[in-house]
Order: structure tokens, then sequence, then C-alpha cells
């Protein structure tokens, strides 16, 4: 009694303060730390999270629409501590994802809205500070009473912290335009080179701005054009430091800026189509750049939409601060203390596939604002999706996790480039490429010079600048080399030197030991397995017009044939009801139908040919895949995190990027599984499946059965798929295949994989040699690795070790023959 009367106080006083309106439902489920009721929509073609920043004893959160310089739909939120939503009636929406604590006013600066420490909102209005607000910093010369807010399109203003009053420094493209922008149009000022600004930050005597982003139709296609920058403005003139893609600018103090502006670094993080960037200002050297490896290649992209806000921050506490990174898909720990002179300490800690704008640490759990439901889709099509649409509206929502998941999710397997066909000088070194905090470390060089020439890679053990010879590896002229390193190579960074000038490539993979087993965790019981002759399926739609709801086309499949169970509706309460609604049905039946024939599943490999006509050849499952396949049972692509899709494959689930950022050439496993999914999609920042056995349906709290007990959806987090088990599957891109000599197969899969596994034969009459070559990105950089000579009549066996890594291999035969080249991944 006494806590319900503590709760109705604090509705009661809660509707009585200004500006509020307060979202109650009767109950709180959750799935995997996602609460539905709070899910965010507005009605734009975006969705996004930008900010989440706990203040005044409340979560901050505001959400953004793609191109909305003069605002939106979008909305302010305050989360209480036990997570009611209360939407403020400040809103004005726009595209911010700005956030900055001023210490000497006490008060959060998020979007374009100022709250104080009594939780009371002022708002600076669009008319009088247009743009889409994308970074605050403290002021150069006035940090006590103002600070800057910098625009996407390169409008810089001060605003008193005070009165609120902007005052221009430099205007925003979109009022050069004298109207509003669609993002296709991506928008270049005259100013800086790029299209996309993203963070910004303040010391020593400089304003830092990041770019991530390109104009022009084939910034639009190509993922490796030049893009972005990174700039700094003294006060009175504007300097590009570097012409690549930039995001996070931030330094150890973070939201509240940096302690001793004067001398403390600033951080910025970036990247290239070679691999992450990582820039460190120091007061009396300038920029020092290093390079990450990229775990996932879903954030490329030269227009800069697919990354949306990579952050460092501090989610540690005051007395022993945790600096968590994330980049291009992966998790790092970063150390507070990195600087120009003192770069050790930078680990990955695990893989994720959600898109994460912002993330904090409050009530000792990390919430992360994600990027869940966009509606436009973009520019995301593919033939493998059909022609099914993007959901009704736009909505996302926020992940609370205990503090130790970033160390839990998916594999650090990365890889990046320090130089991909590129010219370079005798003796000149490389940038620093990360080499500490992987089991398993190789490299790929390739020499298309016209000499032959001897490679040094070089390490620096301790991070502080000091660089000693590792290995030496002799590379010919027109060739190309794979060595290894020991798991004992000491080392923070290695770097690349050649001695002669040539023409090269220098590429670096490292793997994670993969301790996942084939087994799917508990939270997946009650999916109907792949052999199962009946399952509860049906097709889904994130609804529009604001229902807020996931419409399902409910199917009973008995053998092959799909029966019509009738119309549902899963509410914001994750209640699955029945409804008559025929004009959603239909829609549902038509524009979300499972295409047919996307995928050629042939005797070894699944074949797919992409939209600009590349073939890639996949590992097989179980064979009771291949006949749903073919019957059009089982989703095969969707997009369920916004620009980048989750591909469903032959009993493996892969990470599949937009075609902008190279698609299939960049995909990655996330795990294998036997079960008979029929269709997947996105719902309040939930993953919704269909493929329900009803039978054992009862005891998952992640299964939700409908009223009349006739249809069943799973719900969970997209990073719940790392739990069904560790990538596996069989094949090859020839089995009795007639080849000519010297003609290299389709590419076919290998990279994410563990304990790969080679079996090679011929039906010739003589010995074949035959080659392995491996593209270690999927950039279409082919390196031969191995090659073996296999007499008539014999298989030969091979075991790849487990520091070999590259996404694709291919095979070539000396001599026409019927070849077989069999892959187990195990």
């Amino acid at each position: 009694m006494k806590q319900y009367i503590l709760s109705a106080c604090l509705a009661g006083w809660l509707l009585m303060r200004p500006g509020v309106s307060l979202a109650q439902p009767k109950k709180q489920p959750s799935f995997s730390g996602i609460y539905p009721q709070l899910a965010m929509y507005n009605n734009e073609g975006e969705c996004g999270t930008g900010a989440v920043v706990p203040w005044a004893g409340r979560l901050w959160v505001i959400t953004y629409g793609p191109h909305l310089p003069f605002g939106s739909s979008d909305k302010l939120y305050e989360i209480t501590p036990d997570r009611k939503q209360i939407v403020r009636s400040e809103s004005i929406g726009g595209t911010p994802a700005n956030r900055m604590i001023h210490p000497e006013s006490n008060q959060l600066f998020i979007g374009p809205y100022a709250i104080d420490s009594k939780a009371h909102v002022r708002v600076i209005p669009y008319s009088a500070m247009p743009g889409r607000h994308t970074g605050n910093a403290r002021h150069l010369t006035d940090p006590k009473d103002k600070i800057y807010y910098a625009t996407m399109e390169e409008g810089f203003y001060e605003v008193d912290v005070n009165s609120l009053t902007p005052t221009l420094l430099y205007e925003d493209g979109n009022l050069k335009t004298k109207k509003e922008s669609d993002e296709s149009n991506n928008l270049q000022n005259s100013l800086l080179p790029g299209a996309h600004g993203k963070g910004a930050y303040s010391g020593q005597g400089v304003l830092v701005y990041s770019n991530n982003g390109e104009p022009g139709p084939k910034a639009l296609a190509q993922f490796d054009v030049d893009a972005g920058s990174l700039s700094e403005w003294n006060g009175k003139d504007w300097t590009v430091v570097r012409r690549n893609q930039f995001v996070e600018v931030t330094g150890p103090g973070g939201l509240y800026g940096n302690k001793n502006p004067a001398t403390d670094p600033i951080w910025a993080t970036g990247w290239d189509h070679k691999s992450v960037l990582l820039g460190v200002r120091d007061s009396r050297a300038g920029w020092r750049f290093f390079r990450l490896p990229k775990a996932s290649h879903a954030y490329d992209g030269a227009h800069g939409w697919n990354t949306e806000w990579p952050r460092i921050r501090d989610v540690g506490t005051a007395a022993q601060p945790d600096y968590l990174m994330t980049m291009h898909g992966m998790f790092w720990r970063f150390p507070g203390t990195f600087s120009a002179t003192s770069t050790a300490g930078i680990r990955p800690r695990s893989a994720y596939l959600k898109v994460i704008g912002d993330y904090a640490r409050w009530n000792d759990q990390l919430v992360f604002g994600c990027d869940d439901s966009a509606q436009k889709e973009f520019l995301n099509k593919r033939k493998t999706k059909g022609n099914l649409e993007g959901p009704g509206q736009s909505n996302s929502n926020l992940w609370f996790t205990p503090l130790t998941l970033p160390d839990q999710l998916g594999p650090a397997t990365a890889e990046g480039a320090v130089w991909l066909n590129e010219s370079v000088k005798a003796s000149e070194p490389s940038e620093p490429f990360l080499f500490a905090g992987w089991a398993n470390r190789s490299a790929w060089v390739q020499n298309t010079g016209a000499q032959p020439i001897q490679i040094t890679f070089e390490v620096d053990k301790t991070g502080q600048g000091t660089w000693t010879p590792l290995q030496t590896v002799a590379v010919g002229a027109r060739q190309s080399a794979y060595t290894a390193f020991g798991t004992d190579a000491p080392g923070e960074w290695i770097r690349v030197r050649s001695d002669k000038a040539t023409t090269l490539s220098a590429q670096f993979t490292y793997s994670a030991t993969d301790t996942r087993s084939t087994a799917p965790r508990a939270l997946f019981s009650g999916l109907s397995s792949v052999s199962s002759a009946s399952t509860s399926g049906g097709l889904m739609y994130g609804l529009g017009n604001n229902r807020r709801a996931l419409g399902l086309a409910a199917l009973s499949y008995q053998g092959g044939q799909a029966t019509d169970v009738g119309y549902y509706e899963l509410n914001a309460t994750m209640q699955l009801v029945r409804k008559e609604d025929a004009g959603v049905l239909d829609v549902i039946k038509d524009k979300f139908a499972i295409p047919k024939q996307v995928v050629t599943i042939d005797e070894s490999s699944v074949l797919i040919v992409d939209d600009k006509g590349r073939r890639w050849r996949l590992p097989l499952g179980h064979a009771d895949f291949t006949p749903l396949t073919n019957q059009a049972a089982l989703r095969i692509c969707r997009e369920v995190s916004t620009e980048r899709d989750l591909l469903n494959c032959h009993g493996t689930f892969y990470e599949l990027p937009a075609e902008n950022a190279d698609g299939y050439a960049k995909m990655r496993p996330v795990a294998s599984h036997t079960l008979r999914i029929n269709d997947y999609a996105s719902y309040r920042g939930l993953l919704v499946m269909t493929g329900i056995d009803l039978k054992a349906a009862g005891k998952n709290p992640h299964i939700i059965v409908s009223d009349d007990k006739k249809a069943a959806v799973w719900a969970g987090a997209i990073d719940d798929l790392w739990q069904l088990g560790k990538p596996t599957g069989q094949g090859g891109p020839w089995k009795n295949t007639a080849v000519k000599a010297d003609e290299a197969s389709d590419p076919y899969l290998i990279g994410f994989y563990d304990q790969r596994s080679l079996q090679l034969s011929h039906k010739a009459t003589q010995p074949v040699t035959i080659t392995v070559e491996a593209d270690p990105v999927g950039t279409g950089v082919w390196m031969p690795y191995k090659s073996f000579t296999v007499a008539p009549g014999q298989t030969v066996d091979y075991k790849f070790p487990a520091d070999f890594q590259a996404r694709w291999v291919r095979f070539k035969a000396d001599k026409a023959c019927q070849a077989t080249t069999l892959l187990q991944y195990r």
C-alpha cells in the first residue's frame, strides 16, 4: 500500500508540472532489456535516438527524423527511474544528436533544449537557430556564459547559456537553399569539404568539427570515394586537418568538456574504405592518427548515412572511470589516459548488431539509444527482399543491459588495411595499426610493383612510440604473401615498411576465439525445428497511421501447405490479439509476401547473384532448409536495423550491409541454427520472429501466444541471435564440376567461421594442382594462399590453422578437369 501511495503521489506531482504528459501503461513487460512501452515513434522517414543523458534524476532522450532542420514530430522524452515515459510538451523535434552538460549554469543542453537541475525545460526555437543540431562544445573565450552549437550543414552558433540567445557564426546550408532539403540531396557548403556533419568539441584553443559524408550520385553508390573531413577553427579561420570520414570528437572530459582544456587531449574517430581511424590532438605536437580493424562494414557508405553517431563515453564512476567506444559494430575498451605519447590499452570487447546512437550508465545499467525501424529504408533495396516494404511508421527504443554486456555478444573478429593498392615510398612506414587484443593475428601483403621487395613489420610494444622490428617477409614482383604472427608476439601497434618504392596492399586480419557451442540457448526454446512438419507462422508488418502495433497475417503450416489462420495485432503490452481488418490483412499478403527464387540452392552451396551481377556462394545447413526455401516458406532477407539487413539463408543468420556499403561482399555470419523461422521483423526495438511450435511455446517468456491460442511470435533483441550458436555449415563452389584451366571458381564465404577443413579431389587421369586464393576483406583483391597437387583418385585433406582469416576463398585448377572442393565449418 505504501508503494502504491508513493507512486500515486509521484504521478500526481509529475502531472502538475508544466510541460508534462505522462504515459503510464498498466504493466511493463521486457524482452532482453527492451521495454516495448518505451518505444518512440514519429511521423518521419526515420526515428533514430540522437542522445541519451542522465540528468536531474531522470534519463533524457531525444529522437530525430532524417533531414528536418526546422523541426519535426520528434519528441523530448523524460524517463523516470521506474521506467515511465514522459513526453515533454516543449518538444519541437528536428534532427538533433547534440548533448552537453554546462557545469557553470548547471544545465543539460540536449537538442534545442536547455534543462536545469530541477528538470525545467527551455527551448531555443528553430526560427532562431535552424539546422540539424549535431554537436555542442565549450566556448573558446567565454566558457562561463556561452557554448557552441554545430549543425550538420556547417551552421555554427554561439549561445548565451542564460538568455538562450543564439548568435550566428556561420550560416547553415539549409538556409542557403531557402528550403528544407531531402536527405538524398546531401547538401554541401563551401566552408568545408564533406556533406554530413557529426561531432564537435573544443580544447587547446580550437573548436574541432567532424564530417562523415559526401554529396553527389557517386557517393550514393560507391563506398570508397573521398568523403568527409576533420576540421578545426581557431576562432577566426578554419583548417581542414584530414580528408576522411570522421564522426565522434570528444576528450576525457566527455559531456562536460575537458577539465584542463589547454592540455587535455582531443580524440576523434572515423574511417575510410580501408579501416577505422583514430585521431588524437596534442597541444604541442598537433594531430596523430592510428588505424583499427573493422568488425562490420555495414557502417560504410560514402554518403555517411549508415553511421549513426558512434561515441566514446565514460560509463564508469567518478572513482573509477571506464570509457566505452562504439565503432563499426564493435564495443571497444578505450583508455581514458589515451594521448599522443601514451597510446596503450585499446582493446576489442565484442561485436554487436544494434544501430546505437548514444548510450549512458544509469542506475548501474547501460542504456543504449538505438535506431531500429526506418519507414523510408533510404536506398536499402535489393532483389532478395522482393517488393518488401518498410515499416508503416518509424520507431526506435532504448535497450537496458548489464554493465558487462559489451563483453558478452559476438566474437571480436575484425580486419583492416593500412594500404590498398597504393603507391608507397621506400622505407616510409605506414600509419600504426592496432595489434594487441586478439588471439590470432595475420597479415596479407600484395606487391603489384615490377620488382621484388622486402616487407618489414615493426611493433610499438608499450604504446610509447618506440618501434622495433618484428618480422621481415620477402614478396616477389606482382606476388603476394601471407604471414601469421604468433600469439606471443608483443606489441600495442604494428606498422609496415617496404625497402623499395612500389604499389602495395597490406591487410591485417584478426580472429577471436569463438567459445560458443552449436546449441541454441534456452531463450529460443519453442521455436519450431526445420524438420518439424507443422509450425505456427505468419507474415508481419509494423503498422502505420499511428496505430503503433505489429500486424500479423497468421499462417498454419502442415507439411508443405500453408493455411490462413487470421489477422492479429501485437500491441504495446505485448498481447497478441485477434482482429478483423481485411484491408491490413490484404496489404500484408501483397506487400510482405516472401519472394520466390531469389537464391539458388545447388548440390553443394547457396548461390546468390547480387544486384550488381556479382556471384557469391554460401555454406549449406540442414538439408530440410532446401525444400522450404524453394517453396518460399522462409523469409530470406529483411531490414531489421536501420539501413542494414538481416539475411537468414539455409540455417545461418548473416549481417548484410546495404548495397551502397558493398552489400554481400562485406557480409558476416552471425549464428547458425536448425529453426523453421517463417518471418522476422523489427517492432518497438525488438526482433520479432514467427515459426513457433505451439505445443512447446508456453514455457518460454520470449514467446507470446495469442488470446485464442492459434498464433504466436517470439520477441527479443537482435543481438540475442549471437546465442543461437556459432556459425557452421558445409559445401563449396565445386562439386564434380567441370572446370577450365586457370578459371577461378565463384567466391565462397569462409570468414568468421571456426574449425575449418578442406577436401580436394578430381576425376582427371593425371595430377591436378588446385590453388586456394583468398580475398581478405571482400574488395576483390585476390591473393594465393596455398597450392595442393592432387593425384588421380586421391583426396587431399587440409585443416585451416586458427590464425588464418579471410572473408572469401576461391579455387583455380591448373588443368581442365571435374573437380570437388568441399569445406566443412564445425
